[in-house]
């Protein structure tokens, strides 16, 4: 697999290119703000009056309703969350796209599912970070960069990966290291890894190992200590070296109890799961299932975020975490 790194690549194919950004939040501050430290022409699009619009204003930049931010730009990236983009493409970017123009993407969800489906004449890129905006931003003030997966959908004028390729360098990922993908593939694994693993699986496993502690009788703030407080070090020690260093740095009793029981919980019945869960991803049943809820005004997403909110071990955290004068508020 390539790896593309600062002295393969160019800002050029983007200077003198007037560039929108839709959005002003974690991932649109980053980008916006590193762009423009390296020498490129931003815009910002942002709903007129509301916070984002204010703070990019007092950051220094034009900000401009949608509609005339697609006007005024030739590259337009879209970074507004995925169940509102096909919204403000239909009304505010479709009608005031001209040819040539670039459409740019920081996950393919909407290409992918065809929400948005791009006229032929315009080109379409994806430049994802692989790490949260305030990370994007802080490692580029640092004169690191965070390593980006980068995609091209349709590419009319013939320097699409180019484009792609400045725009993650104008960020800082080829300092760290950009891989090129594809729309599907950034979309499929990314969803999985969210659903099965980062956002899904590992929180149900920590409160499945909470619950199960308080029910055998054990202080629900030892249970917390154990199953939340403490995976921190663990995940920063896969994040340094993978598995190895983690099983390298804890004690031998947990590496045995780990290795000789973790296959006991993530069972081939758990793998099952977990390959049905990629299946609803590959074939577009997760998409159109959350299409359809944010449609209807998210009343499942609403009683998820209630049941979590209201789970013992938020409520048990929240008063320890007031003793970690480290933990930022």
């Amino acid at each position: 697999m390539k790896v593309y790194y600062e002295n393969e690549t160019s800002l050029d194919s983007l200077k003198n290119k007037k560039i929108a950004i839709l959005g002003y939040g974690s991932q649109g501050h980053a980008h916006a703000l590193n762009l423009k430290e390296s020498g490129m022409d931003v815009i910002i699009a942002e709903v007129k009056g509301s916070d984002a619009w204010n703070k990019a204003s007092e950051a220094g930049f034009e900000v401009l309703e949608a509609a005339d931010a697609v006007k005024a730009a030739t590259v337009i990236m879209i970074l507004l969350p995925d169940q509102l983009q096909k919204k403000v493409y239909d009304d505010a970017i479709a009608p005031n796209l001209k040819e040539g123009d670039t459409l740019v993407f920081a996950h393919g969800f909407n290409i992918h599912y065809k929400q948005i489906i791009p006229p032929e004449n315009v080109n379409v890129m994806m430049i994802a970070p692989k790490g949260p905006g305030h990370l994007v931003r802080r490692t580029f003030s640092e004169g690191s960069g965070v390593p980006c997966l980068i995609a091209i959908y349709q590419n009319p004028a013939g320097n699409t990966k180019d484009m792609a390729l400045a725009w993650a360098k104008g960020i800082g990922g080829t300092k760290a290291g950009v891989i090129e993908t594809t729309f599907k593939d950034e979309t499929e694994t990314d969803l999985f890894g969210e659903q099965a693993v980062l956002c899904g699986g590992s929180a149900e496993l920590i409160k499945a190992g909470f619950d199960t502690l308080v029910e055998g009788g054990y202080a629900p703030e030892l249970a917390y200590f154990e199953c939340m407080h403490e995976l921190k070090l663990i995940v920063d020690l896969y994040y340094e070296g993978g598995l190895s260093r983690m099983n390298y740095s804890v004690s031998d009793t947990a590496e045995y109890g780990g290795m000789s029981r973790g296959s006991k919980v993530i069972t081939e019945e758990t793998r099952k799961i977990m390959r049905d869960i990629l299946k609803d991803v590959q074939d577009g049943s997760f998409a159109q299932e959350w299409i359809a809820e944010h449609a209807a005004g998210q009343p499942n997403m609403n009683k998820l975020r209630d049941d979590n909110k209201n789970h013992a071990i938020e409520k048990v955290g929240a008063k320890l975490r007031e003793m970690m004068s480290w933990v930022k508020k």
